[in-house]
């Protein structure tokens, strides 16, 4: 068995980190959006604990371990606001929510 290369690891995330900006950038329904952003998240994590693993160092692993458990409040929060707005506005789509223009 072939054991993964630092490379092989930052590809992966980058490639997951570019789906996710494609996916913010495309998309207009704000649930996917944040799903995009998440991804993009765990994208950055994934390279932290790679660095960390190559390096021999537990550091990484501890910044993610903080980062996963900041990710985990900032989605219910993001939920609970797409909830919020949703039952307000009766949808979740991004070209319809323009209360801020003008």
């Amino acid at each position: 068995m072939i054991a993964p290369t630092l490379n092989a690891y930052l590809v992966l995330s980058f490639l997951l980190f570019a789906i996710g900006l494609l996916g913010v950038l495309i998309r207009r329904n704000t649930l996917v959006v944040f799903m995009c952003l998440e991804l993009m998240l765990v994208a950055s994590t994934l390279a932290l604990v790679a660095f960390s693993r190559f390096n021999g160092t537990m550091d990484g692993n501890v910044f993610v371990f903080f980062i996963l458990t900041v990710a985990a409040a900032e989605v219910a929060v993001g939920l609970a606001i797409i909830v919020a707005l949703f039952r307000k506005r009766q949808t979740v789509q991004l070209d319809e929510l323009n209360s801020l223009k003008n």
